[in-house]
């Protein structure tokens, strides 16, 4: 509401980036942003993309999540800011896909590396044959276009069970 979420989520970022040089982390980080706080995508990403490389970590070990908390109104802008990522050797994700303002749309639009299936469409799939066949279908979208998966939200071994047998890259626990 104070006008600061370019600074909030450049704050977040070079953070991330830091905590994670810090711990030594071996895997891949993912870093969320909103996209309503890039204005331009090489003045904006800049100081992101170079507290990467003073972390020294690769750039294909981070991955950038699109957070899908209000609607994109402006796909181009969007792709620039993907293509900016994906141009400096980065992968993208597109997280909460289930919820909020995600579409099969964007998702056509935007070609991400990752899906993020939403924890609502995961949480208790294997006893709600309607989450299931959506969630299903999501997944098997993703596998068709050759698109890794994380579903979101794992509690239980049931969903655990059913999301790997339904073909999910990754599980993410919450």
């Amino acid at each position: 509401h104070a006008g600061l979420l370019f600074q909030l989520d450049l704050a977040t970022r070079r953070t991330a980036v830091h905590r994670a040089s810090d711990v030594g982390l071996m895997g891949k980080l993912l870093i969320n942003f909103s996209p309503t706080s890039v204005y331009d995508p090489a003045t904006c990403l800049r100081s992101t993309v170079a507290a990467v490389d003073a972390a020294g970590i690769a750039h294909d070990r981070i991955v950038f999540e699109l957070v899908e908390t209000e609607q994109v109104h402006d796909t181009g802008h969007l792709k620039r800011i993907l293509r900016y990522y994906r141009d400096a050797g980065f992968a993208v994700a597109l997280d909460d896909v289930g919820s909020g303002y995600s579409s099969l749309n964007i998702l056509h639009q935007l070609r991400p590396d990752y899906l993020k299936l939403d924890m609502e469409l995961v949480r208790g799939v294997h006893d709600d044959p309607f989450k299931a066949v959506i969630a299903a279908k999501v997944l098997e979208i993703a596998q068709r276009l050759d698109i890794a998966t994380i579903a979101e939200g794992i509690e239980c071994e049931e969903e655990l069970a059913w999301v790997r047998e339904h073909g999910a890259t990754f599980a993410q626990g919450y």
